[in-house]
């Protein structure tokens, strides 16, 4: 196993050739390696000892982000139909954008951002994800042809480096509310039963409500944001949960032979996003420390201390495609192997299958003699 070598190209991503032929090598999903090719030299990505650090929020955002060790400058490729930003690897000469599946077309944009501290690197490869791919559109009822016809196309998956933020905080909420307590009573009421007008007795439920206000407190640790706005959100968090505690330092060399996208969502947006996933979490714990059979919440006052965040790339597999104008995409954690995506329905077939259960119906219905 060879040492490496690196080249830069100016403005675009490291390059990694070949010790042995000089061709650009790619990271391995699922090893900590560089592989060529063509002559399938190895070579072994250095290990990091310094481990990921968090990085202060409030430090962070109260100073320019101009020429800040934290940040970069960097030159990326903007798809002119989705607005992605994405940086490809040096091997890709011309690619499809991963969202939308349009040819991009280079038009270069430059931006100071905060760089990536830590990194998830691909650990289930382009033939697992496909295999993936095909078994979910398999499960598909009323998917139409031209979806399974796609299926058994080569290269439709994109490997890619998607932004994440993360946050830790330390929080105490503030609340007040009420608990109920419920009781039964036993009542009388008048009925009609064969004919007859009768007095039956039934128990009814009751609440008994008291005030309550206090005070909880959680801790989150890598509560987790997409800094994508050209993947969906929900879609993003249907594919959690990450393998977070593996995460390694970044490195170039994870990226070659992948595209990577930058952050479009600043890490103070990102920061409102947490705070929003954080409140179920914290109502929870309100209604919890309220008790009782049912709770109510008038306020709640939540203060953070201690926020940290890390900026952090993740890997997905990813396939976009387009029917009848309209964008679906189909995603796979390439850590966990879990999937999600999205869906187009073929209303001819959900038709002809009503159809024929109508059809069936009346045909039971006749032959039984209706």
């Amino acid at each position: 196993m060879d040492e490496l070598t690196t080249s830069s190209a100016s403005g675009g991503p490291r390059q990694f050739p070949c010790s042995s032929c000089g061709a650009k090598v790619e990271f391995a999903a699922g090893t900590d390696s560089l592989v060529c090719p063509y002559c399938g030299n190895e070579t072994r990505i250095p290990a990091s000892s310094a481990g990921v650090v968090e990085q202060d929020f409030l430090e962070t955002i109260s100073g320019a982000l101009g020429d800040h060790a934290d940040t970069e400058e960097v030159t990326s490729v903007r798809c002119d139909s989705c607005a992605a930003l994405v940086e490809p690897s040096p091997s890709q000469e011309a690619f499809p954008c991963p969202y939308c599946g349009s040819s991009i077309v280079a038009r270069e944009v430059s931006q100071r951002l905060i760089k990536p501290r830590a990194i998830l690197p691909f650990k289930i490869d382009r033939q697992a994800a496909t295999k993936l791919f095909r078994g979910w559109i398999d499960k598909l009822w009323f998917a139409p042809n031209a979806l399974r016809k796609m299926a058994r196309l080569d290269g439709r998956l994109q490997g890619l480096y998607t932004p994440f933020w993360t946050y830790d905080s330390a929080t105490v909420t503030r609340y007040t509310g009420q608990r109920g307590e419920e009781y039964t009573v036993t009542r009388t009421r008048t009925v009609r039963r064969d004919g007859k007008m009768v007095q039956e007795r039934y128990t009814e439920v009751r609440v008994r409500w008291y005030p309550a206000s206090g005070i909880v407190a959680r801790d989150f640790d890598d509560m987790l944001v997409v800094g994508s706005t050209s993947l969906p959100r929900a879609l993003a968090e249907e594919v959690e949960p990450w393998d977070l505690s593996n995460l390694v330092d970044y490195a170039d060399e994870y990226l070659s032979g992948f595209t990577a996208e930058r952050y479009q969502v600043d890490v103070r947006a990102g920061w409102e996003r947490a705070q929003e996933r954080m409140g179920p979490v914290i109502e929870s714990d309100v209604r919890g420390d309220i008790g009782g059979d049912r709770q109510q919440i008038h306020s709640m006052k939540t203060t953070h201390s201690k926020v940290t965040f890390k900026h952090i790339l993740l890997p997905l597999w990813i396939c976009s495609y387009r029917y009848k104008g309209r964008i679906y995409r189909f995603l796979v954690n390439a850590r966990t192997g879990e999937v999600q995506g999205h869906r187009p329905w073929s209303w001819v077939k959900i038709a002809l299958t009503v159809l024929t259960v109508v059809a069936v119906g009346v045909l039971l219905y006749a032959y039984l003699g209706g």
